[in-house]
């Protein structure tokens, strides 16, 4: 709980940090500088906050254990499966980040930028694992994936190797020698839950007898893409796309202009009754709108229609309220992940679904129990530090 709060706390910071940043930073002409700028108190105050909020919820020693049992030196480095890959894609990873910061005076598209390292980072690990298959050197990544074949095929998950440091980086060695022929063999056997039995009874034995033979010969010779692609979120895809189907199709029957005429009537266009107005619906419609992502785009459209609309003439300082809806948005959107159901975000999706890949299963009930305390007191110090910092400004 302690490391999703977290992640999307800090995700308010960057504009790159979450895709409703975008949103609001494209929506509302936000310089990414000024974003940071503009959340980065926000984000400490919520911080602190969230910090003493989870300490007085799990300070149970059943939640918290006073003394952690742990033997032995371990070797922090031993985890890293491949070392010069990991370095790789850090080291990709930091320059993709510096980069899309320190241009964003140049209005550049920000899946420009990432879409190339990406590619760099695909031709790498390809290079890099068929490298070790010509010259017939063991890969590190092939050792997991014949744990994962073992786990999935032999019955119970094996146990980690208990002893610590050196002694662990040299069993992986020793044992990374018979990985690329385990692999092959494990590979073809077929597994014995319900998609190995619809092979079995397969109208085609030929064409998956073939399949299973070039499944082996990828796995054998690009271990690294082999476990890494099928984990990437292809589903959540089609699952964003139609969140903006959603919205457009709001705004074309006309229901963003009685929205924001609501906006209107309820907040009069004032600062501080606009940021809590936004905040508070941005949390809960996170909750509601599939996403955070659908409840950003919603009102943004809203409050956009609100400003646009406003009479000429009219005395109200529409910079600071569509600045003080813009803000407010980008940390209710962000916190709002961390809300009652785990569609509130993409994070929350790839978040459960990675607890249930280590064997670790969170009832929807219990994910919201824990999540109610510090998300009111996050929402209330978040949003009373933007109200003031528009008084501030404006």
């Amino acid at each position: 709980m302690s490391g999703f709060t977290t992640a999307n706390t800090a995700s308010m910071v960057l504009f790159v940090g979450n895709p409703t940043n975008v949103v609001i930073c494209e929506g509302f002409n936000i310089n990414n500088a000024a974003f940071t700028a503009y959340t980065i108190l926000p984000f400490l105050a919520c911080s602190i906050t969230c910090f003493f909020a989870l300490a007085s919820q799990f300070r149970d020693s059943k939640y918290l254990p006073r003394h952690l049992n742990v033997a032995g030196d371990l070797n922090v480095r031993s985890v890293l499966l491949d070392p010069k890959g990991a370095w790789m894609g850090s080291f990709l990873l930091g320059s993709c980040l510096a980069i899309i910061i320190f241009i964003n005076f140049l209005h550049v598209d920000v899946w420009q930028i990432t879409l190339p390292f990406a590619a760099v980072k695909f031709i790498f690990d390809i290079s890099w694992d068929y490298y070790h298959f010509l010259n017939k050197i063991p890969h590190p990544q092939m050792e997991s994936i014949v744990l994962a074949q073992l786990e999935g095929y032999r019955g119970p998950a094996i146990p980690q190797n208990d002893r610590p440091g050196q002694e662990r980086t040299d069993s992986v060695d020793n044992r990374g020698k018979a990985n690329v022929s385990a692999a092959s063999s494990f590979i073809r056997q077929p597994t014995l839950n319900s998609r190995s039995k619809k092979t079995l009874l397969s109208l085609f034995p030929r064409l998956e007898k073939k399949m299973r033979a070039i499944k082996q010969i990828f796995a054998v010779r690009f271990p690294t893409l082999y476990s890494t692609f099928p984990r990437l979120p292809f589903a959540l895809v089609p699952f964003v796309f139609s969140q903006f189907i959603l919205i457009e199709a709001l705004a074309q029957q006309g229901w963003i202009e009685v929205f924001s005429r609501w906006l209107v009537v309820a907040s009069g266009r004032r600062i501080h009754p606009t940021v809590w107005l936004v905040g508070v619906l941005g949390v809960i419609l996170s909750n509601c709108s599939g996403t955070n992502i659908g409840a950003t785009i919603l009102l943004t459209k809203v409050v956009r229609h609100a400003t646009l609309s406003a009479p000429p003439g009219t005395d109200v300082n529409l910079d600071a309220f569509s600045r003080s809806a813009a803000i407010a948005l980008a940390v209710s959107s962000n916190i709002g992940a961390m809300s009652f159901t785990f569609s509130a975000s993409l994070a929350g999706l790839l978040w459960v679904a990675i607890l249930r890949h280590k064997g670790i299963h969170l009832r929807q009930g219990t994910f919201a129990r824990w999540n109610i305390w510090p998300l009111v007191v996050m929402t209330g110090v978040g949003l009373g530090i933007v109200s003031a910092e528009m008084a501030v400004l404006f």
